[in-house]
């Protein structure tokens, strides 16, 4: 699907700690989550060691009223706490894109 731009990526880079402890289920409920919030796009994760999510917004407001969001909120901290042993905040301004699909 292509978006229309100019849109906005945040991407999420991080190392997890040993054992789920709740992750998984948590992280699906933030992708629920997500996908109801105002000016959310879409959504791309993997995870392989080092796990990146991509998540496209239409704004920087859309992005600040997610981070701002009190369930989201609880599950950044508890992150923190349990989840991550590092991660990196990326958010960038999506002018152009192409792809390739045979």
């Amino acid at each position: 699907m292509e978006l229309k731009k100019p849109y906005y990526a945040v991407i999420f880079t991080s190392l997890r700690t040993p054992g789920d402890q709740g992750y998984a289920k948590m992280a699906e409920e933030m992708e629920t989550l997500a996908k109801t919030q105002p000016g959310f796009l879409e959504m791309e994760s993997a995870r392989d060691g080092l796990g990146i999510t991509v998540s496209y917004w239409e704004s920087l407001e859309a992005i600040a009223n997610w981070k701002a969001q009190l369930d989201h909120k609880k599950a950044q901290k508890q992150g923190i706490g349990q989840w991550y042993s590092w991660y990196k905040v990326r958010i960038c301004k999506v002018e152009r894109e192409y792809e390739f699909n045979k």
